[in-house]
């Protein structure tokens, strides 16, 4: 396949940024869209964005595609949500996209569970745009953002993808294994090759702030006590953000010889790791001891998460590289130099 122009949706994300950011280098012609919506602080999603050459006010405008100033990359970001069919169909009509990645979501799993609404319009809405538009300008492969937590509380450890993933616990999850659900569909009926891509608790330098590693190491050099949910009774896959995007762009960019049209992957490390002693790793780097806050579990939560990356490996060649430890070192470095 001849790759020359990608489509990237949530390109101001945490992810999308990243994405755009290693394509971009790497001499892509780059198109981005995103709805900056208010989840999280959007300044941090803006001074994502001038990372990548556009500036401040040029991503404030609604439906204008503002190029990077950079001479040097192919970037252009569109302000838009991808709830309204209108203007990504214009989108998908002015620019010829060979491959599409589809990362916009509405992501807190905690958050779900008060504006499920807001979830349905972004993650089912928005998906099925994608997947129409898609079909419609013949686009032949979408790689998309699922999660680690449609396996729920699957006791099937470490996660494979033949695992039953029909008892989500979060309003969220729900919505991650419906887009699986509806590639599958797509996949069958008009041939689009979908690959669902299950992230499993994505960290790194200009993550999100909802997220453990951010909110902990907030709080610790703040001074402020961190709330430890379930009393710290919880295992996580966390995964680099570098390791992530090695998988993204293995399968968004390269061929396998899984000819399967509708496929699913882990992306993690296949490395859990116990909740508290995520912690002492920061204390460790922080060179602070936490003041723990203790709490009972939230609805939504799930226990524990570990990837099987065996199917990724084989047909993609992906082997995660970044250590907790080095993971962990460069995020609070990341974080002092923006913050402090």
């Amino acid at each position: 396949m001849n790759i020359k122009t990608i489509l990237i949706t949530g390109a101001a994300g945490f992810i999308g940024f990243y994405l755009c950011k290693r394509l971009v280098e790497q001499g892509f012609s780059v198109v981005g869209i995103d709805n900056i919506n208010d989840c999280y602080d959007i300044n941090l999603k803006y001074d994502r964005l001038k990372v990548l050459g556009i500036i401040s006010s040029e991503a404030r405008q609604w439906n204008t595609a503002s190029q990077s100033v950079n001479k040097h990359i192919d970037f252009t970001f569109i302000r838009a949500h991808i709830e309204d069919i209108k203007s990504l169909d214009h989108f998908f009509d002015t620019y010829t996209f060979d491959v599409v990645c589809h990362l916009a979501a509405q992501t807190n799993v905690r958050s779900s569970e008060q504006h499920n609404d807001r979830y349905i319009e972004t993650n089912i809405r928005g998906f099925l745009n994608v997947l129409e538009c898609c079909r419609k300008y013949n686009t032949t492969r979408l790689v998309y953002a699922s999660s680690s937590s449609v396996y729920g509380n699957s006791n099937e450890l470490p996660f494979e993808e033949k695992v039953q993933t029909d008892y989500p616990i979060s309003f969220y999850a729900a919505t991650k294994k419906s887009n699986e659900l509806m590639a599958h569909v797509y996949s069958h009926l008009y041939g689009i090759e979908t690959i669902g891509l299950r992230f499993f608790t994505v960290y790194g330098p200009w993550g999100r702030p909802d997220m453990a590693l951010f909110r902990f190491t907030d709080a610790i050099l703040k001074g402020k006590p961190i709330d430890v949910y379930n009393h710290g009774d919880h295992v996580r896959d966390f995964t680099y953000i570098d390791d992530i995007i090695d998988g993204i762009e293995s399968t968004l960019l390269h061929t396998s010889k899984n000819k399967a049209l509708y496929k699913l992957y882990n992306v993690g490390t296949n490395s859990p790791v116990e909740l508290l002693d995520f912690i002492n790793y920061l204390e460790i780097t922080t060179g602070i001891k936490s003041k723990r806050n203790m709490q009972p579990n939230q609805a939504g939560d799930v226990h524990q998460t570990w990837a099987n990356v065996k199917n990724l490996n084989i047909d993609y060649g992906y082997k995660p590289k970044t250590s907790l430890k080095n993971g962990v070192n460069a995020f609070v470095k990341w974080y002092k130099d923006y913050y402090i």
